[in-house]
């Protein structure tokens, strides 16, 4: 039996065994059960432990984390722990602890300037720690120095001059190389900023400040700087005087009251006095006199103004003022005057010039010619400037000589155009501004700013990205040319020990150990970042940047650091691909980077992932410490749209994220909604809402409400489970509940499941201080409306605020509030019965509300049918009768109207066959018919059609008789032998006249009749025999056909043929009145005419009897 190796720490392990022999071996047996090892400590040390300069107070450390085999207890417990120090043994050391057994950096912060640190670290679990790592050292960057030098003093020399002298700062205080020192000074209480004088070289303690304001205070101040930047400066200030010296001249010599004989005069104190002023001498005399004629004045040092009295009229003297100290008297302002009351404002100067070679960057020489005095001397001149294109006038200068025609205006901005203007002032007032100048533009001048450097990343191992922002275009002062890119490799790390180097010049005091920069020039302007590359791997450098122009070059940025060699990928991951597998967890792959961009060998991944909706609030970051492809991301929300990032990482760092890919998990049960409202809380009923789920994980199906007494009511406790489909709307409306009951309400919502409940209870109304019952409803309703009244209750213990009203079919027994917010002043209420069910009979009562909420009920009405009354104009039988009465009405008005159309007919029947002409109208006259309206007609060699005729046999087109009278009726044989013999052999056609023709006439069928054929005598031919019967019938039967009785024939002279045309009348037709000149029926004679009628139409003198009458008008026939 062979003894097992030793197992690691925590692990379960499963043991078989076999037996051997000089044979062999034997099979092994069955598997042990497994056994668990105790927890250890971690024996192994965190490797790669690596540790960089972060700033000037901090050093990043990172470090590879043990793998999970290397644990060697439980998870949960692992950690590491970081041991620091100064590498000069001063101080203590310090610890930090980290509990994330995954992470893998940390910065040290809170560590002294240009200091150097050894750093430790070691892995822990429950069990106990392991062992340390290997020792590494780092430095904090050097900074500037955090305080000033000690022991300042200064020491007037001179009434311009003074000696500064300081101290070396403590070393503790340097935080880095000291190279050099300066002197800052400014006038006490100036407002503009303060000078400073360089003292190159560390070993400098002293300087000369030269060219200082006579006896003026100052306040000194010293401080020290390092190639990073200028430290602290000393505290408190240094106060020293220069010594005092002669004054200056007075200034604001004016006139202010000027006669013929006398002047007076004030001014003010000299601007430089130079030492305590003692007194004021004041001399005047004629302007064209000596000076030994002056007359002097001596006056005391608080004097402003003095009086010259006995002064000739008109003439012009010169006055001077001086001002003395103990150095004696200073120089003199003069000032001339006129002896004149007759003196006025100047007129303003000429336009101001300038010669182009006299505008410098920052100034502008400008010349004018001045204007009349006035009888006034001018005493100043003021300038003022305007900046273009939008800028305002603004003051430059008020204390411009009198007798100055040229003025240097300063202080003005490089590559800028101005304008500029000038004025007078004597001592009477102001002139006129003068006509602006042209407008100028100063020269360029050297950038006044230098880029601010962003950030400096490690791109390769031989490269770093350089970004930056390029300063504002007014700091540049003029046109930019480009970027002047300065780097250095920096030597400190290295210079632990003794290193050689000489310096040729023999009069150095200090020497810079770094080596010089390297200059790169980048003439692109709008570049705003670039890779520096050629760099030595493993070394740090210092980098800083500057511009310029055509002028020259801006200051150089602070100095920046990197460490060259350690680069992170510039790739990231590819082909990442997100899969949902349940509710909480998304499987994520990708492939690594491409191998030239990973630079350096990949360590791991981490994986950023974030909810779509929730970025910020929601962002998480997995790391993965192996170079595998694949993660699972657990632990997510259910149904929840993720956005997946992968970036790689090597011991340099980060690399770029992939593009983020978007996957939504699968859908899961919800979580439980918001919270529960009621409102509308009645003894009844309430009104229950909630809030959805914050976390529907999924597509809602819809709500579950449940809801119980607390206590059983009437020994009984019903649960009440109701379903609400979809997710909207989010309310109910119970109301079969008790009074007075306290209900337990719980809902959840529902997607594939039912997530959790959210419960909440209410008790039903009346409560504490809510209105008693208002009185008992009386009902009255008219037409489709109802009014209830009620009176006022008891209030309870606040004002009634509205009322309420509700309803419940009298079957049903369940209250549900109709009409809310009905005034409180309001006692009644009408409303419409649309609002209820039709056919429904309903109880109402009335509730009142006041602000602690809905009172007791009223007692209920007495039931009402909602049934509505129909109005008697809606009833069925209504309708009926006015549909009868209408009827009958249209009956009596068609029979009246029948009655008097034949009473009409008659009349004109009977007048037309009384004037009728027995006799052949002659050749030319014309055919008149009735007075009825209808078309004519023309008659030619054309067969006529007709339909619906009663005279088939003989073929006569005519209307339709109208229905005789049976009275009126006369037979007679002969009147059908002679019509019969009426008709002519020779056949004729009747044609229609264009847009005359009656739509009635027309033929669907023709077809010849047998002349020879007598019908028998009847009462039809009684009527047909009847030329004026004939003439009035105008339909006729479908299949007859008639003889060609009549022609019609045009004449082109208008003359009718010489053909006698027979006259007819019709009673259904009017007659229509043809002249000569116009179509005439002509009658044509036939071809074998009957021997008793030779040229001739029988036209019979009447049809009717005496004593008969007229037919009636509108009847067809008796046919």
């Amino acid at each position: 039996m062979a003894k097992p190796p030793s197992p690691a720490g925590r692990w379960r392990h499963s043991f078989r065994m076999r037996q051997v022999n000089i044979v062999g071996t034997s099979p092994p047996s069955l598997p042990s059960r497994r056994i668990q090892t105790l927890q250890a400590p971690p024996d192994m040390a965190p490797a790669n432990v690596t540790l960089r300069t972060a700033s000037e107070t901090s050093l990043w450390l990172r470090w590879m984390p043990l793998l999970e085999q290397e644990y060697n207890g439980n998870p949960d417990s692992v950690g590491y722990k970081i041991r620091y120090a100064r590498a000069d043994g001063r101080g203590q050391p310090a610890v930090h602890v980290i509990r994330d057994r995954v992470e893998r950096e940390f910065t040290i912060e809170d560590l002294e300037e240009w200091t150097e640190y050894r750093v430790q670290v070691q892995a822990f679990n429950a069990i106990g720690a392991g062992p340390w790592s290997r020792l590494v050292l780092g430095r904090t960057r050097e900074s500037v120095p955090s305080s000033g030098p000690s022991n300042v003093s200064a020491l007037a020399t001179s009434s311009s001059s003074l000696m500064v002298r300081w101290s070396d700062i403590p070393e503790a205080d340097c935080n880095g190389l000291i190279l050099g020192y300066k002197v800052m000074y400014k006038e006490k209480g100036s407002e503009g900023r303060a000078q400073f004088w360089l003292a190159e070289g560390n070993a400098s303690h002293s300087a000369q400040l030269t060219g200082l304001g006579k006896y003026t205070l100052y306040e000194i101040r010293v401080l020290a700087f390092t190639r990073i930047g200028d430290g602290t400066p000393s505290r408190p200030p240094v106060l020293e005087r220069t010594l005092d010296d002669v004054p200056g001249p007075p200034v604001g010599i004016l006139f202010p009251e000027v006669r013929t004989t006398l002047v007076r005069l004030v001014w003010q104190p000299p601007a430089a006095p130079n030492g305590v002023i003692l007194a004021y001498q004041v001399t005047h005399r004629l302007n064209t006199t000596a000076v030994n004629a002056a007359a002097v004045e001596v006056l005391e040092a608080s004097a402003r103004q003095f009086t010259a009295t006995g002064l000739q009229p008109e003439a012009t003297y010169l006055f001077r003022v001086a001002a003395q100290t103990r150095k004696g008297w200073g120089e003199a302002a003069e000032a001339l005057v006129v002896t004149t009351e007759k003196r006025a404002r100047p007129q303003p100067p000429g336009k101001p010039l300038a010669q182009q070679e006299e505008v410098r960057a920052r100034s502008v020489l400008l010349s004018w010619e001045p204007g009349s005095d006035g009888l006034s001397p001018v005493r100043y001149y003021t300038v003022q400037s305007r900046e273009l294109p939008d800028g305002e006038w603004a003051l430059h200068s008020t204390a411009v000589s009198h007798n100055a025609t040229a003025f240097v205006v300063d202080r003005l901005k490089p590559f800028t155009s101005y304008k500029f203007r000038v004025k007078a002032t004597n001592d009477i007032g102001d002139s006129e501004y003068s006509e602006e100048s042209e407008s100028l533009t100063t020269l360029q001048a050297a950038p006044e700013e230098a880029p601010t450097i962003l950030s400096i990343t490690p791109h390769t191992t031989t490269s770093v990205l350089i970004r930056w922002q390029p300063p504002a275009e007014d700091k540049i002062n003029g046109i930019l040319l480009g970027f002047r890119l300065r780097y250095r490799e920096l030597v400190y790390d290295s210079l632990r020990g003794f290193t050689l180097r000489g310096i040729g010049n023999p009069s150095a005091t200090w020497a810079e150990l770094t080596p010089v920069y390297a200059v790169h020039n980048l003439s692109e302007v709008s570049l705003t970042q670039y890779e520096l590359d050629n760099l030595s791997k493993h070394r740090r450098y210092e980098i800083r940047m500057s511009v310029y122009n055509a002028v020259g070059e801006g200051p150089p940025s602070p100095p920046q650091e990197v460490f060259v060699g350690e680069a992170v990928p510039t790739g990231a991951p590819q082909n990442v691909a997100v899969q949902a597998t349940t509710a909480t967890q998304l499987d994520v792959t990708w492939e690594p980077p491409p191998v030239e961009s990973q630079n350096g060998d990949i360590q791991g991944y981490k994986i950023h992932f974030w909810e779509a909706q929730r970025q910020n609030e929601s962002a998480r970051v997995k790391t993965l410490f192996l170079p595998e492809n694949g993660v699972k991301l657990k632990n997510l929300t259910g149904y929840t749209s993720y956005w997946v990032s992968v970036a790689a990482f090597n011991a340099a760092g980060d690399g770029p994220r992939s593009p983020p890919v978007k996957a939504r998990t699968q859908q899961a049960a919800p979580s439980a909604p918001g919270s529960i409202r009621f409102s509308e809380l009645t003894t009844t009923s309430v009104n229950v809402s909630w809030e959805p789920p914050p976390l529907p994980n999924g597509v809602l199906e819809g709500y579950r409400l449940v809801y119980e007494p607390c206590t059983p009511v009437d020994g009984v406790s019903k649960i009440v489970t109701v379903d609400v489909k979809g997710n909207s709307p989010l309310w109910m409306k119970v109301k079969d509940l008790a009074e007075g009951v306290t209900y337990r309400f719980r809902i959840r919502a529902k997607t594939f499941a039912y997530g959790p409940d959210v419960e909440a209870n209410i008790t039903t109304g009346p409560g504490e201080g809510a209105p008693g019952p208002p009185g008992e409803p009386f009902i009255s309703r008219y037409g489709s409306a109802i009014t209830i009244h009620w009176s006022s209750g008891d209030p309870g213990q606040g004002p009634i605020t509205r009322y309420v009203i509700e309803a419940r079919p009298s079957d049903e027994g369940l209250w549900d509030i109709l009409i809310k917010d009905i005034p409180k002043e309001v006692t009644s209420y009408t409303f419409s019965m649309d609002i209820l069910k039709q056919g429904v009979s309903y109880d109402f009562r009335v509730i009142a509300v006041n602000d602690y909420g809905y009172g007791t009920p009223s007692t209920p009405s007495p039931s009402v049918s909602a049934q509505k009354t129909n109005p008697f104009y809606e009833e069925w039988w209504f309708l009926v009768v006015i549909a009868l009465v209408g009827l009958i009405f249209i009956l009596l008005l068609v029979f009246v109207l029948i009655i008097r159309g034949q009473s009409k007919k008659y009349s004109k029947k009977s007048d037309s066959g009384n004037s009728s002409k027995a006799t052949a109208l002659s050749h030319g006259e014309m055919v008149s018919l009735d007075e009825g309206s209808f078309p004519a007609l023309e008659l030619n060699n054309r067969r006529l059609s007709v339909k619906n005729s009663f005279c088939r046999k003989n073929g006569i087109y005519t209307r339709s008789p109208p229905r005789p009278s049976p009275g009126s009726l006369h037979y007679s044989d002969e009147d059908v032998t002679k019509y019969n013999d009426l008709i002519p052999a020779e056949s004729s056609s009747l044609t229609e006249k264009p847009s005359e023709v009656s739509d009635s006439q027309g033929s669907d069928s023709e077809y010849e009749v047998d002349p020879g054929h007598q019908k028998a005598h009847s009462f039809v031919n009684h009527y047909i025999s009847d030329p004026t019967y004939y003439n009035s019938w105008r339909r006729q039967q479908k299949g007859i056909s008639r003889a060609q009785a009549y022609s019609y024939t045009e004449s082109d002279s208008g003359e009718p043929d010489h053909t006698p045309l027979s006259n007819s009348t019709s009673t259904q037709q009017g007659s229509l009145f043809r002249p000569k000149a116009s179509r005439t029926p002509t009658p044509q004679a036939p071809a074998n005419p009957p021997s008793s009628q030779p040229g001739t139409l029988y036209r019979p003198p009447s049809s009717l009897a005496p004593g008969s009458r007229a037919p009636i008008a509108g009847f067809s026939s008796f046919v």
